[in-house]
């Protein structure tokens, strides 16, 4: 058996393999991931582990694991997942990623946004607080819009102070909702075009559950994206194919 885990700010994602058969878990992140990886591997004989995200460093080497990183993880499972993928759209809870793939579906280029919140999951929940909704319920009420608001900063703090004048000028939630599902996707929209867009574009993370934002980047990128059956797991499961398939480099 070996196992790959991506640690990341939202939640943990474990996939393994032992004789050809691939089985993957998703959990709560919680105050303490390290608990919650122990937790989740305590039954596994493994005899390789391969740790990526946001909080790698912290676990690998308390369960003697080596770590790689997220884009090459997403790299290859995405490239696993679908051989003829060239660019890989991640957007996470802590950060957003666009991936370009070679033919054989090694990294040629990437551009990572990790030093704010804009675009990343983390701003879609500061903003469901702010407008008292659910996240997972944000999707839904943006495309329910009937008009289209604007949302001029993509800076967390800025942003979230509009949406509160917005709320005192009287204007409804799912405008509002869809303004910002707007400002996202044109951020995504901008990564994909600045590292080159080619297909197969393969939508992975907790951000391609959310139904907005995939039709948001279909119409903004004119084609077609993948969302995989299980898009969380896409980073674990390349971890997993470097823990079975041998050497690598560590970062």
């Amino acid at each position: 058996m070996y196992a790959g885990l991506d640690v990341g700010s939202r939640t943990i994602k474990l996939v393994t393999v032992d004789q050809g058969i691939f089985e993957d878990c998703v959990i709560e992140t919680g105050v303490n991931p390290l608990l919650r990886c122990r937790q989740l591997i305590a039954s596994k004989n493994y005899e390789r582990l391969v740790v990526t995200g946001y909080g790698r460093h912290l676990v690998a080497p308390v369960l003697h694991g080596e770590v790689v990183s997220e884009i090459k993880a997403f790299a290859l499972g995405a490239h696993c997942l679908y051989p003829d993928c060239r660019t890989v759209i991640d957007i996470g809870g802590q950060d957003s990623k666009v991936i370009l793939l070679s033919d054989h579906g090694d990294v040629r280029k990437f551009e990572m946004n990790d030093r704010c919140a804009a675009g990343t999951g983390k701003f879609l929940e500061i903003m469901a607080r702010t407008l008292e909704v659910d996240l997972t319920e944000m999707g839904c009420l943006a495309l329910s819009a009937t008009r289209q608001l604007r949302i001029n900063s993509l800076c967390t703090v800025f942003a979230e102070s509009e949406v509160v004048s917005l709320i005192a000028r009287g204007a409804k939630t799912n405008d509002i909702a869809l303004g910002l599902h707007e400002a996202i996707a044109d951020r995504i929209t901008g990564m994909v075009r600045r590292i080159g867009l080619q297909p197969r574009v393969v939508f992975a993370g907790g951000g391609s559950l959310n139904q907005c934002l995939v039709t948001l980047l279909k119409q903004k990128l004119d084609l077609d994206l993948t969302v995989p059956s299980s898009p969380q797991i896409v980073g674990a499961l390349g971890a997993t194919i470097l823990a079975r398939d041998g050497n690598f480099v560590v970062s």
